[in-house]
């Protein structure tokens, strides 16, 4: 009897010992996949105006984007990107802060040579460079800011350590046709020359740049990366390209990838989305020779839709920039890092710009100011499980024109559109993304409740601090704008 107990004990040793450790073992694969490194580094390539179709990972035919591509297809591609606005200032302004635009009066792009209006994003809202810059990132931006052109305004004085690039809302691409005009200009007296022609700066000092700006943005981006890995702390670049923008402007040597296309603003277009995808390789060779290459977060994406009139395309989303439908701000996205980011996969749930925000902090173990508003979410876990992170959360962009409003809202399939002073519409986006089929008569409840979201949400906007000419803001007080009483009607 003795020793059959004692074979018992064996037994139910034996036994707890197997199934703790095949009940221990699940959760510790699942740890391991989901476990990122303490404070990787960060980087954001910001394209301006890019086509949702105009990348070969969204399926283009005619512009080939292949360092871009290789990225994507080890990473992973987002089909249902949003940024909070379809234009660029006010969508700069939420990539930033975190926040709608609307909800601090910048849902108007600052206007050319914004300095004169001495106006830029509110001090009041801290920006993710300067959250992560306390976590002990190393901080710099490449390219174009648009947020504030004065000093106090300043990316040195918004949390970047580094900036390299111009302050307003876009430049001309060739130094030496730029510079000519602006000695031109200054040679006459002219005490505003227009932004686009003024010389770039590093750190508040105007330099000489000799290189097409697409390649400048790419080497300073190169240095900044080779100067911060010499250094423990973790980096966070944020690479903002004005290309494919207008002016349209391509060196021939890319254009000539681009003969078949017979279109010319389409080839010089193509030509522009290449030499952006040409510094996207030497980025990634950059951090390879670096040894950083295996702990940084790269997410690629566009401001806003591709502009259709000056060479870009969004198929099969409807329209582009400046619109509510999905070409104004449904953007091509991809996040890669090797080993923490899914490899090969697509990512077919929303996800937002205005999410960056609280998720890099979270990656970057990075204090969030107390009492600062967030309209995104942390979507770190989410992603990794292939989760959506927005079920039941609404999804607005709001865009004035003069005298009315063009609005959209979308929570999980349905989204309910207002545009050009037409009827409310409501369409089934997972089902119809080129937004053909008006589904509000079969669906008159979804409807209303959507626009009351956005009805609701628009409670809380702000009135424009600025305008992106004198002209609209003159309209604007004239005609009694937003005019919301009239933009939530439901007929």
């Amino acid at each position: 009897m003795k020793s059959f107990n004692i074979f018992k004990l064996a037994v139910y040793f034996f036994l707890f010992v197997f199934i703790g450790c095949n009940s221990v073992k699940p959760n510790a694969t699942k740890t391991t996949v989901k476990s990122t490194p303490e404070k990787p580094n960060i980087i954001i390539i910001l394209a301006d105006d890019l086509g949702y179709s105009d990348v070969g990972f969204n399926g283009s035919k005619d512009i080939i984007t292949p360092n871009l591509d290789a990225l994507a297809q080890k990473g992973t591609i987002f089909t249902s990107a949003y940024v909070s606005h379809p234009f660029c200032g006010p969508s700069r302004t939420s990539l930033m802060t975190g926040r709608y635009a609307h909800k601090i009066g910048a849902q108007f792009n600052l206007p050319p040579n914004s300095e004169t209006i001495g106006e830029g994003i509110s001090l009041n809202e801290t920006f993710i460079s300067k959250v992560l810059h306390n976590a002990g990132y190393q901080t710099g931006v490449m390219g174009k800011w648009h947020l504030g052109a004065v000093e106090k305004y300043h990316p040195n004085n918004r949390g970047f350590d580094d900036f390299y690039g111009f302050l307003g809302g876009g430049h001309s691409y060739f130094p030496k046709e730029y510079r000519a005009k602006y000695e031109a200009q200054k040679k006459n007296g002219k005490q505003v020359i227009f932004e686009y022609f003024l010389p770039l700066e590093h750190n508040g000092k105007e330099v000489i740049e000799t290189e097409y700006i697409t390649d400048a943005l790419t080497r300073e981006g190169s240095r900044f990366i080779t100067e911060a890995a010499k250094k423990k702390d973790p980096f966070f670049l944020y690479l903002s390209y004005n290309a494919p923008h207008t002016p349209l402007e391509a060196k021939e040597d890319d254009m000539k990838h681009f003969q078949s296309i017979k279109d010319e603003k389409r080839r010089t277009y193509a030509g522009m989305v290449y030499a952006m995808d040409r510094g996207v390789g030497k980025i990634v060779e950059t951090l390879k020779a670096t040894g950083k290459y295996n702990n940084t977060l790269i997410v690629f994406l566009s401001d806003n839709g591709g502009k259709t009139s000056a060479g870009a395309t969004n198929s099969p989303l409807k329209e582009g920039k400046g619109s509510t439908y999905e070409g104004g701000f449904r953007v091509p996205m991809f996040f890669h890092w090797p080993n923490i980011v899914p490899s090969g996969k697509t990512f077919n749930h929303p996800i937002m710009a205005i999410d960056f925000y609280p998720t890099f902090a979270r990656l970057a173990g990075a204090k969030i100011p107390e009492g600062k508003i967030l309209d995104g979410k942390n979507i770190w876990d989410d992603f990794l499980a292939g989760k959506n992170a927005h079920i039941n959360d609404d999804i607005f962009v709001m865009r004035h024109r003069n005298g009315f409003t063009d609005v959209a809202v979308r929570k999980n399939q349905w989204k309910a559109l207002k545009i050009y002073q037409q009827k409310w519409k409501l369409f089934n986006i997972e089902q119809d993304i080129s937004e053909t089929s008006d589904l509000s008569k079969q669906h008159p409840d979804i409807l209303k409740n959507l626009v009351n979201d956005a009805e609701n949400w628009s409670k809380t906007n702000i009135q424009p601090r600025w305008w992106h000419d004198k002209k609209t803001g003159v309209e604007w007080k004239k005609d009694n704008m937003p005019k919301f009483n009239q933009t939530f009607k439901l007929n």
